[in-house]
């Protein structure tokens, strides 16, 4: 058995932090890698607020929600796949007692006509200073 299956690169979203593409394409699947709310081009977390030391001591999770959103559509674009193709959304939170509400409500907004499943997880760290992720798949036009 054979599949057709394409990566996908972009300037539009922020640089993954590892050896990986932004998406693969097999068959009618799209597969994006986890996406953060890093600003392209500058690598910029909306919101955080660094020490002298460079460390995170405070966050906005409103921002940090919003330009995830938008990380997640312009890989979606360069894959030629739309918001509405989104089928299955894996939502990482830092802080989930904290931030959940805020999400929800943001996520609520931004998926407003999009029937995608969602499972939303607490996890205590993320590989960069990041309070939310997220890892889709969306199905495509054969």
């Amino acid at each position: 058995m054979t599949t057709d299956s394409d990566i996908v690169r972009t300037d539009g979203a922020p640089a993954p932090v590892g050896a990986y593409p932004h998406a693969r394409r097999v068959g009618n699947l799209l597969f994006l890698s986890g996406v953060g709310p890093r600003t392209p081009g500058t690598n910029a977390v909306p919101g955080n607020v660094m020490d002298a030391n460079g460390i995170l001591v405070a966050y906005d999770i409103e921002a940090q929600c919003r330009q995830v959103f938008a990380n997640v559509r312009a890989v979606l674009e360069a894959s030629g796949a739309r918001w509405e193709d989104l089928v299955d959304v894996t939502v990482f939170l830092t802080h989930m007692n904290r931030d959940f509400a805020t999400y929800n409500r943001l996520y609520a907004e931004a998926f407003a006509g999009v029937d995608a499943c969602r499972t939303t997880v607490g996890v205590t760290a993320l590989p960069t200073p990041i309070a939310i992720e997220l890892k889709c798949v969306a199905a495509l036009p054969v």
